[in-house]
């Protein structure tokens, strides 16, 4: 796995052949940076194939689908290393899941489906020739967690925490999991310090049918991409030199926005290791957060 995690999350554990895999696809162009190290929201499409050779053949999985009880990610942790790949070069990802439950006062609270991908390239940079002795070197890691919910259900029973009648799956998974809250993404990392005041962006974005995606609300990236705009912006102003990279995202997710729906970032700068980030979240018009989002910069 990654060595250091700016964002920490849950180590990734062994996967028994029906819950991992490893696979490979080739990145495009805007996943690896000019200095060939893999840009954090680049990891996240390999969960797709995770999900389509494992997670879909699952009796359990089948059976919850049918129950209206489904695993919505909800949170989203990215570590990515200086590491620089070849983007001419296939990318390989090595991921599985597990189910797992968190308790509060002592009683089973929610069931989660917890996913982690580890995402290695070709050593090297693109370029007329490959070292004959290059070899896969880890890019970059994630952690994806999904809350198990009754979304078509009335608020009050949308909660799941219990798998009760899912043919295939335990009614409560063994393994624990202490899920942290919903705003911890929106705080700046351990050991960092505040630089300025939490403030909105200028820029209000306004969501359109470009930005959602077959779940039918907007694409989970899209909010990453609209924070690390005005991160840009924020830390542009206070002066920071611009050659830098994302090198760490974290997103937790609150409430999906709609195609029609008009966003701004909420937002303040930190510093760790004499490097910026920012830290914070998107709001609706009305000012409740959608989403909290963290991001931590490199040169």
């Amino acid at each position: 796995m990654v060595g250091v995690m700016l964002f920490p999350h849950p180590e990734m554990p062994w996967f028994p052949p029906d819950k991992g895999v490893t696979t490979e696809q080739l990145p495009r162009y805007e996943d690896i940076a000019m200095d060939g190290r893999m840009m954090p929201i680049a990891l996240p499409p390999a969960m797709s194939t995770l999900w389509q050779a494992t997670i879909v053949n699952a009796q359990g999985a089948r059976n919850s689908i049918a129950k209206g009880i489904i695993p919505i990610l909800s949170r989203l942790t990215i570590n990515t290393v200086d590491q620089p790949v070849r983007v001419d070069r296939p990318v390989r990802s090595r991921g599985g899941w597990e189910l797992a439950h968190s308790k509060e006062n002592g009683e089973v609270a929610r069931i989660f489906m917890n996913v982690w991908c580890e995402v290695s390239g070709l050593a090297g940079r693109i370029g007329p020739r490959q070292s004959a002795d290059a070899e896969y070197a880890v890019a970059g890691a994630l952690f994806a967690e999904h809350t198990f919910t009754r979304p078509l259900a009335p608020p009050d029973q949308r909660r799941v925490s219990k798998l009760e009648g899912v043919e295939g799956w335990p009614e409560v998974p063994p393994s624990v999991y202490d899920a942290p809250k919903v705003e911890s993404a929106g705080d700046m990392p351990a050991g960092a310090r505040w630089t300025d005041e939490l403030s909105p962006d200028a820029a209000e974005i306004v969501f359109t049918l470009d930005q959602t995606d077959s779940n039918q609300h907007v694409n989970s990236l899209q909010y990453i991409r609209v924070f690390m705009e005005a991160a840009n912006r924020r830390v542009a102003a206070a002066g920071h030199a611009l050659k830098i990279r994302s090198r760490s995202v974290e997103i937790a997710y609150r409430k999906p926005c709609f195609a029609g729906d008009r966003v701004r970032a909420h937002l303040r700068l930190f510093e760790l290791d004499g490097q910026p980030g920012a830290a914070g979240f998107i709001a609706s018009d009305d000012g409740k957060p959608r989403c909290f989002v963290r991001v931590a910069y490199g040169r």
